[in-house]
């Protein structure tokens, strides 16, 4: 499928670590290494055309542009049979997968606690969307569509998961299930929230995270109750998603 005489697109995967610790984990824990989810041509197509979502958002014209870009024909995009969900999950992934690296190279997560080290790297995670928040509406649309809902919600689980692991979380009872459950509601709305966040250096979104994981801690870690507390936030993102027109 490559275009004769065209340079395909250099891939590197120097910036970010795809080696998953062997540390222990009682509830879940990567036994292996896990390999990289995309092949190089996947990888080579998806990475050009992430850099086309800023200006021609979460769509197939983005994947098109990046399959030229990368030196492919534009028929090579078939390799992504949910077409412009397929960018949106690359984002997801590869900012995930982006934690790994900056946790291990942040001397200040050893001695931190959980808490403050699961705020540092919520925050780092939103970061990562910034370049893109102005398309991430799409996305949220794209994501809440029912055929593609139970690969993103088992994307955000993981991304709970990731960061509850390199924040230190050695939690062996049921608060290891409520506090992932908790962190994927707290995360889910922040998003939200940052979408339609105008300030400076997104600093009420930083507030907004505040706040929710405060009222997070306030509780008692039961099952019931974090899940009850879930759902509302869970109502509170689709309904700011329903107001901004999104069909969900």
């Amino acid at each position: 499928m490559r275009m004769s005489g065209c340079r395909a697109l250099a891939v590197t995967r120097s910036s970010i670590s795809y080696r998953i610790p062997r540390s222990a984990r009682l509830y879940h824990s990567y036994e292996r290494d896990t390999p990289y989810p995309y092949s190089p041509d996947e990888d080579a197509i998806l990475s050009a055309a992430i850099t086309h979502v800023p200006e021609h958002g979460f769509t197939a014209a983005a994947l098109s542009k990046g399959a030229r870009d990368a030196g492919y024909l534009d028929v090579s995009t078939n390799l992504f049979p949910t077409g412009a969900f397929s960018l949106v999950k690359y984002h997801l992934v590869i900012q995930r997968l982006a934690l790994g690296k900056h946790a291990s190279t942040n001397t200040d997560t050893a001695s931190a606690s959980v808490l403050d080290n699961v705020r540092a790297l919520t925050l780092q995670r939103l970061r990562g969307s910034q370049p893109i928040i102005h398309r991430w509406q799409e996305a949220l649309a794209l994501q809440a569509m029912p055929k593609h809902v139970p690969e993103s919600l088992r994307e955000l689980a993981r991304l709970a998961d990731e960061i509850h692991f390199l924040a230190g979380d050695k939690s062996v009872d049921t608060s290891w299930y409520t506090k992932r459950a908790a962190l994927s509601a707290i995360y889910a709305s922040t998003e939200v929230f940052m979408t339609q966040d105008k300030s400076l250096h997104f600093k009420e979104t930083e507030e907004f995270l505040d706040r929710r994981l405060e009222g997070a801690q306030s509780l008692r870690h039961t099952v019931g109750e974090v899940g009850r507390w879930a759902g509302v936030q869970g109502i509170g993102m689709i309904n700011a998603l329903r107001s901004k027109g999104v069909r969900i």
